[in-house]
């Protein structure tokens, strides 16, 4: 986290020494908020060298482009693409570089940007296309598993004593599942796709998506227990489980267009159990499984590489990102099999690398918020394993990957009893997760991390991971930092002791992703646990994608822990494109030795309703206690609502303070200016078996003057001595012994 910090500042010592460069609009910049942002962006400190390089489409759509890359005071290299991205194969030299790109045979060059390689930058080089299909073609099957998956009978002592237990369990699952799981056919599922969609469609697309995800899993453990366990019934189980799933029909209700989670995971199941049974199936059912990977995956392909390659311009498209990931190993273990592989492979495979989510910069993040991202990493630890084994690229040692793993660790520490904004962070997390993607990490932060987790690894993915696990030898155990700032989301965590269960955890965020995707109008919104106890939450529950639960309240700010106006009117959370536009961002960000300070500006995210909404937040480490300051302004008069949500009961203690307590932990929130009062209100229903208490301080405000709520939360309600005196052009406030200075 602290490379952030020290990448702010070179980035604005570099972006001063080439301002001159970026003086010009440019064709790489668009102004579509869906379109793919250049990167690097002037002046970033890279986290990967060499960096990838990306920028929107020139108008005319040419054939190809070409990229310069310049040293400063030295010799461009040049690079021709077909594509609007570009990932050199070997790292560069530390320095400072500018780089831009023209359309072939064009004199229009795009502005250059600046960006800088230091001694912080990793490296992690892929090698071209070529290379890769040669080293995965030489690699005998099955590719998708590490030497060290082989027959129990020749285990040895140790590796009986830590592994015979996953494969216990993972035996006796399969065993019970032969049985318990139906026999599937397309008659099971009769609605068609259905558009606007409906409760009944939801609902039938959830049953497909967890019937396929229960056969293909019986499918490829079977065909491992095969390899580890050579005892015949596995074999059968397999092959009956994938004669089954070879028989769907791809037009049906598992194609990608009625079920697409579905279809890439019949895909990637079959090509697999292929892979891992080799010799093992005779010819016609062999080519019969090949056959239906093929037209399935070629449905896959059609989609992402339809206009041009519709994510290389429009990355925001969650499933088709995750696609991307299946793809990738799909093409790999197609390749020799299927024809079509290389023209999957050679779109897919670098693309994923180079950019393996779009929900986040390179300094790792996730704007959808953490449950989505815990969600992202269970399909990256199932996936990620057997593209490292085929193709020897190594995709938890990309940098991003630990940025990412990092963001899990400030947002979602080690006792957390929720996750963190947006779809789904009302749910709790599943600490074994996080713990198998660090456990295939090599990083003491990542070793730390898996060693306060819980739970059990599944038993299918310990048995296709190498042997022993990456972080095994590694010794040195570090947390991270009490606080976090991940710039390209506009997310902030700060801890009073991340190493300590009894924490107090607060969470601020103001996204530059708006409320798009599964994002929620919750820009300046606020979150709170102590020792894992929520004490301040977000509202609601995540029951489907845009039902009406989720588009009247639950997507909504008035749900947040965030500011509302006359009664809820919130941040504006409709459209498409605008969600992007509307949006907040991250504008101050400092640590210091007696506290810590945000600030956030949501203004853009009320959509002209207010011409300011700023929040500030500082946390004073020794009181462990945070103060918060709005300053809100119209055009029209307006009541401003600084509202709060709870688990339990809010106890009104006076009308400018209040009092939530569960669970043992507790926080008392306090109006220090005197004059927003507070009152409780009444939400929607809360989920079966689910407390819900709701209230806000009230401010009028006559539209003339800049409004201001200034809140005191006190955890533990320990009710610190307050003071506010004038001091200077400002105030000082001091809590306890501590004083800030606010203006």
């Amino acid at each position: 986290m602290k490379f952030h910090r020290k990448g702010i500042a070179l980035a604005i010592a570099l972006t001063s020494l080439f301002c001159s460069f970026s003086a010009r609009a440019d064709w790489a910049q668009s102004t579509d908020p869906l379109v793919v942002q250049p990167a690097p962006a002037n002046g970033q400190v890279q986290a990967q060298n060499p960096p990838g390089f990306a920028w929107a489409r020139y108008p005319s759509g040419p054939a190809s482009y070409e990229i310069e890359i310049t040293p400063v005071g030295g010799s461009p290299t040049k690079a021709v693409v077909d594509r609007n991205w570009y990932l050199p194969t070997k790292a560069l030299p530390l320095g400072n570089y500018t780089w831009r790109v023209r359309p072939a045979n064009s004199s229009d060059w795009s502005a250059p940007r600046s960006f800088s390689i230091t001694n912080k930058s990793t490296v992690f080089e892929v090698p071209d296309n070529a290379t890769l299909r040669a080293r995965i073609l030489a690699k005998a099957r099955p590719r998708s598993l590490p030497a060290s998956t082989t027959p129990f009978s020749t285990w040895n002592t140790a590796k009986k004593t830590e592994l015979e237990p996953y494969l216990s369990r993972l035996t006796n699952e399969v065993k019970v599942q032969m049985t318990a799981l139906p026999d599937l056919s397309d008659a099971r599922w009769p609605i068609t796709i259905a558009s606007p969609l409906t409760a009944q469609m939801a609902s039938q697309q959830t049953d497909v998506r967890n019937k396929i995800n229960e056969a293909t899993r019986q499918m490829e453990a079977a065909a491992l227990l095969w390899r580890v366990r050579k005892e015949q019934v596995y074999l059968n189980e397999a092959i009956k489980r994938g004669d089954q799933l070879a028989s769907l029909t791809p037009t049906g209700p598992t194609s990608y267009a009625n079920q697409d989670q579905a279809t890439r995971q019949i895909a990637l199941s079959l090509i697999k159990t292929i892979d891992m049974l080799p010799g093992d199936l005779d010819g016609t059912r062999r080519n019969r499984w090949l056959d239906a990977v093929r037209i399935r995956t070629n449905e896959m392909f059609g989609y992402l590489s339809g206009d041009n390659g519709r994510l290389d311009q429009y990355p925001f498209d969650s499933h088709g990102n995750t696609l991307m990931i299946f793809m990738s190993l799909i093409s790999s273990l197609s390749l020799g099999d299927i024809p079509d592989a290389q023209k999957w492979f050679d779109f897919c495979f670098r693309a994923y690398v180079n950019t393996p989510s779009p929900w986040a910069g390179p300094e790792g993040g996730y704007a959808n918020g953490t449950a989505y991202a815990e969600y992202a990493a269970g399909y990256m630890v199932a996936l990620w394993d057997s593209i490292n084994q085929a193709s020897g690229v190594n995709m938890y040692a990309k940098p991003w990957s630990l940025g990412f793993l990092d963001f899990a660790m400030m947002l979602t520490p080690p006792g957390a009893k929720v996750h963190a904004f947006g779809d789904g962070s009302e749910t709790k997390p599943d600490p074994r997760v996080f713990r198998a993607f660090a456990l295939r990490m090599v990083n003491p932060r990542a070793n730390w991390y898996q060693s306060k987790l819980s739970g059990i690894e599944d038993g299918m993915a310990v048995l296709e991971a190498p042997y022993p696990m990456p972080i095994v030898g590694n010794q040195v155990y570090a947390p991270p930092s009490n606080e976090a700032y991940y710039p390209s989301t506009g997310w902030v965590a700060i801890h009073s002791d991340i190493g300590n269960a009894n924490r107090s955890s607060f969470y601020f965020k103001s996204s530059p992703y708006g409320s798009f995707n599964h994002s929620h109008g919750d820009q300046n919104g606020l979150l709170l646990s102590v020792a894992g106890q929520p004490l301040l939450v977000k509202a609601g529950w995540y029951d489907w994608y845009g039902s009406p639960q989720w588009t009247d309240w639950y997507h909504q700010t008035r749900s947040q822990n965030a500011i509302t106006f006359d009664g809820g009117k919130g941040q504006l959370v409709d459209g498409y494109r605008e969600q992007l536009q509307r949006n907040g961002k991250i504008t101050g960000w400092a640590v210091n030795p007696n506290y810590d300070y945000a600030e956030g500006d949501a203004t853009p995210a009320y959509g002209g309703q207010l011409t300011m909404a700023k929040r500030q937040i500082w946390y004073f480490k020794a009181q462990d206690a945070m103060l918060v300051r709005d300053k809100l302004s119209a055009v029209v008069p307006h009541t401003y609502e600084f509202n709060i949500h709870a688990p339990v009961a809010i106890t009104v203690e006076s009308p400018s303070s209040v009092k939530i307590a569960t669970g043992g932990q507790s926080v008392c929130l306090r109006d220090l200016n005197g004059n927003a009062p507070f009152a409780t209100w009444t939400g929607p229903a809360p989920k079966a078996g689910v407390t819900e208490s709701h209230g806000a301080f009230y401010l009028k405000n006559d539209g003339k003057s800049v409004g201001e709520f200034l809140v005191l939360m006190d955890v533990g309600c320990k009710r610190p001595s307050v003071k506010v005196a004038a001091s200077g052009t400002g105030r000082a406030v001091t809590i306890g012994s501590q004083t800030v200075t606010i203006n």
